[in-house]
């Protein structure tokens, strides 16, 4: 199978820092290729892939101070698309909803992956437009946010190898890796490891958006002593990062599409101390990779029990639910339904699109 694969320009693939989209369509890149198939990739000129590269940037545009307008350089990115598309059995877009218009006139099978929050109020007016694109979910909790055309639902996946198992978590502090954000809630993250007497390392990129919130809420507790902020980390170190922790603490308060970082700890061993919204329940099995909790007390206790859970068997339910060959396999199929409606299972195949594939990891 010919597969285009259309990434995102703000970051490269896979990304040197932050960047959740731009590293699952890495690994699904990989993936498709050690499976054999024919996978070109849309991405910035710094990207690194075993597919074929089409740059359609000279590098991440976050990392280009020339940059002033991001959209322009994804217009020019879709037009690429559109000049080769003609060469592609299927079109998978990462890019949100900017094709969509373009996407109708291809003539060709495509699908989008939607990697974002969709609860925002511009949303139903667009998907109201554009209800007959063919879209994929990462959780079913993402797609309870918009009446849309959803095709499938695939949970994200890592390489096996990307992390190893750690045993010990040893080192007796708690974790936090993400954003600087006020719906990330690292101001959660401080105050339950001040009450469970742990410390906390926090490693999160603070964006421009986020700068006002970080100065004004966040820096004031990075006095306390109980916390160590390390700024943004790559890939290189979040092995020692995640491995070395006793748990991770995931205290979101927005409805979280996915929550990579989720399954990155588990493929580490270490366990997840997560509220309750968005994605957390589909990802987080309780008492088994973690606990889900919903208020701060909850979230201590439930720090007080983490070593009661089996690090080998938090790994093991990574394997079983969360590697990228899953993944890249589940998206096959929703590729094979979409380029042959008929060659789908029975009891799926059938119109509309939105009932054509049903995944679920286990």
């Amino acid at each position: 199978m010919k597969i285009a694969q259309v990434a995102p320009l703000i970051e490269s693939v896979p990304p040197r820092l932050y960047g959740g989209t731009e590293r699952i369509v890495s690994y699904l890149t990989e993936e498709l290729v050690g499976l054999g198939h024919d996978v070109v990739l849309f991405a910035s000129g710094d990207s690194v892939t075993s597919a074929e590269l089409v740059a359609c940037s000279p590098e991440a545009l976050r990392l280009d101070p020339m940059v002033r307008d991001p959209l322009l350089h994804h217009v020019l990115l879709v037009e690429k698309v559109r000049q080769r598309a003609s060469e592609f059995d299927i079109i998978h877009f990462h890019i949100d909803y900017l094709h969509f218009p373009l996407e109708r006139a291809l003539g060709r099978p495509a699908v989008s992956t939607l990697h974002g929050r969709l609860d925002l109020p511009d949303y139903p007016a667009l998907f109201a437009e554009f209800g007959d694109m063919p879209v994929v979910s990462i959780s079913q909790a993402q797609r309870q946010q918009i009446k849309a055309n959803w095709v499938a639902n695939v949970y994200h996946g890592l390489p096996p190898a990307l992390y190893r198992f750690e045993p010990g978590g040893k080192d007796g502090y708690l974790a936090f890796l993400g954003r600087m954000s006020r719906e990330k809630r690292p101001d959660r993250a401080i105050e339950i490891a001040r009450r469970a007497g742990l410390r906390l390392k926090i490693a999160a990129k603070v964006g421009e958006g986020d700068r006002a919130f970080f100065d004004k809420e966040i820096r004031p507790l990075l006095d306390q002593p109980h916390v160590e902020f390390l700024g943004e980390i790559g890939e290189e170190q979040k092995q020692a990062f995640l491995g070395g922790a006793r748990a991770l603490l995931f205290p979101i308060d927005w409805p979280e599409p996915f929550g990579l970082v989720m399954i990155e700890a588990m493929a580490c061993g270490t366990p997840v101390v997560a509220w309750r919204c968005g994605s957390v329940p589909e990802v987080v099995d309780e008492g088994v990779t973690g606990f889900i909790v919903e208020r701060l007390d909850e979230a201590v206790s439930a720090v007080g029990r983490i070593d009661r859970l089996d690090r080998q068997r938090v790994r093991a339910r990574f394997e079983e639910r969360f590697t990228a060959e899953r993944m890249a396999r589940d998206y096959l199929k929703v590729y094979e339904a979409l380029i042959d409606p008929s060659s789908a299972d029975a009891p799926l195949a059938g119109r509309p699109l939105a009932r054509l594939v049903s995944l679920q990891a286990a």
